[in-house]
């Protein structure tokens, strides 16, 4: 990837750049696959709180025409906001609007139009300019954000989608930690914002420790302006947060809450720096 181009904002605060290109591909089989292998019944269970499996297909359908229609076709038409809406309120609202219109199309249906399209959206993205300015990622407070995030975003939503599904369908969330790696690498970008209402002298370091083969260290460094994850990380940071994988990638989600998550993990330093990380979320919430 390239330096930030000239005349964009300044996004060094969000860390190094990630590569989410080469597993959309992957991705998009692994969704196939696990909607292919779904038995009638499992359609009908309860993937996330108000939707089945059948409406999350629906809904990720509708992602993958959003993201062709403003990503690839410039196309101006689309949802607008309703008088004093949030974008929270806007998201969730359309987001249903879009479920309720498909509640007549089949499973068989939607399936095979997810294989078409989601095609289609693994095209754009091999070939998109990750550097280019796109679409603002809230939960990381970027706006607008380089693309290379706002890919990576869409990468964690197909991502953490799947595991919902192949949960209600009595399935573990998948253990491919290459995958698992990219999803909390891309979820940790919210640090920085998550920290952003916390006072601390300028060189403050608050840590989050993943472990396991999916995992890693993301340290964020009061400077004055911001919390940023640029910053080079010291040995002994003033607070750490150690989470599992798991723990971790439903936490930013909100699959679990932030105290259930702080009393998995294992604290060392300063436990109020540690629970304000805690506070992470990587979604619309």
């Amino acid at each position: 990837m390239t330096s930030q181009p000239s005349g964009l904002p300044d996004h060094s605060w969000l860390g190094a750049p990630i590569d989410a290109r080469p597993l959309f591909a992957p991705e998009h089989t692994a969704l196939m696959a696990t909607l292919r292998g779904l038995a009638p019944a499992d359609w009908r269970e309860e993937a996330v709180p108000g939707w089945t499996v059948r409406d999350l297909a629906a809904h990720l359908l509708g992602d993958c025409y959003g993201r062709l229609a403003r990503g690839r076709d410039g196309h101006p038409e689309g949802p607008s906001f309703a008088a004093g809406e949030t974008l929270e309120a806007f998201i969730h609202r359309i987001n249903q609007e879009w479920v309720d219109a498909h509640r007549r199309v089949s499973p068989a249906a939607l399936t095979d139009t997810l294989g078409l399209i989601g095609q289609q959206v693994v095209r754009f993205f091999e070939t998109a300019d990750p550097d280019a300015p796109s679409t603002g990622v809230s939960w990381a407070g970027a706006d607008p954000a380089p693309l290379w995030l706002d890919s990576a975003r869409d990468l964690t939503e197909f991502w953490t989608h799947r595991q919902q599904i192949r949960h209600a369908a009595g399935q573990e969330t998948d253990p491919d930690p290459r995958s698992l790696a990219l999803v909390l690498d891309t979820f940790m970008r919210a640090l920085p914002h998550t920290l952003r209402e916390v006072d601390a002298p300028v060189g403050t370091q608050v840590r989050v420790s993943v472990e396991g083969p999916a995992g890693g260290l993301w340290t964020a460094t009061a400077t004055g302006d911001r919390w940023s994850l640029a910053e080079p990380g010291v040995r002994h940071p003033d607070s750490t947060l150690r989470l599992d994988a798991e723990t971790a990638w439903r936490l930013c989600t909100r699959g679990i809450e932030p105290g259930t998550a702080l009393a998995r993990a294992r604290v060392e330093g300063d436990p109020h720096l540690a629970g304000a990380a805690c506070r992470i979320v990587s979604i619309i919430h």
